[in-house]
């Protein structure tokens, strides 16, 4: 059953976003990526109880049990726009200005190039994806579980002693936070959102090893380019930019 859900997405604007609901599907992802190619308005949102074949970065396959949020929102590029990959520093910028109404902002830190670590470990993902002049950008936070076996710590915020909100809720208001840095990024450019974004990440120095294409590199966090790549120095002295690779912290 479908259940859909308008609200308005911040003061002044006219537009409303749409939040669709089912229980089970393969990939929220999937699912939103065939709504844009249908037409789908920007600020359309779908939340899943439960994702079959749920998917992080690089293939990788995301758990996705009833509790956690699974959800996906789609935006039309426009001309003018900045890099269409810089939203993912978009939604990691939203989710956490969420995320600080149960952890605070000491509990929570951004890491390249948008993972949310609670306490040190990863509670949510987000993908992007394109669908002819969409991006979908898909979200998954462990509200009420976290995933086992897996190569980094993770947790969830019943892991960490809270009282998880209902997925709904969540999505709900995740809505209207990331439509209002949307509309920031469009307006002010991508420069507000990384400044924001460098603010709420480990500091610079932070010792890291990157998984990249290339090969894996370690050096020490020196913030962002303009871009948004991940300046990295290493041992010799050199700022290495990164744009596309995994990110541990040493």
């Amino acid at each position: 059953m479908l259940r859909m859900v308008p609200l308005p997405i911040c003061d002044g604007e006219d537009l409303v976003t749409l939040i669709r609901h089912v229980a089970v599907t393969g990939s929220t992802n999937d699912d939103m990526t065939a709504l844009a190619r249908e037409g789908a308005a920007e600020g359309t949102w779908l939340r899943a109880d439960r994702q079959e074949g749920g998917r992080g970065r690089q293939g990788r396959a995301w758990v996705s049990p009833p509790g956690n949020l699974h959800a996906s929102t789609l935006v039309r590029r426009l001309g003018g726009d900045p890099p269409a990959p810089s939203l993912a520093m978009v939604a990691a910028v939203a989710l956490d200005e969420l995320l600080q109404a149960w952890l605070g902002p000491d509990r929570l830190a951004i890491k390249w190039p948008n993972d949310l670590l609670a306490d040190g470990a990863k509670i949510s993902g987000i993908l992007l994806e394109g669908a002819g002049d969409a991006v979908v950008v898909g979200i998954g936070v462990n509200l009420a579980h976290r995933p086992e076996g897996i190569d980094r710590p993770a947790t969830s915020l019943a892991a960490l002693g809270l009282s998880p909100p209902e997925p709904g809720d969540f999505a709900a208001e995740l809505a209207a936070v990331f439509a209002a840095w949307l509309a920031r990024w469009r307006t002010e450019g991508l420069g507000v959102v990384l400044a924001r974004w460098q603010a709420r990440a480990h500091p610079p120095g932070t010792a890291l090893r990157v998984r990249a294409p290339e090969g894996e590199i370690e050096g020490l966090y020196e913030g962002l380019a303009a871009d948004g790549a991940l300046r990295l120095r290493t041992s010799d002295g050199r700022i290495h930019l990164v744009h596309a690779g995994d990110v541990f912290l040493l």
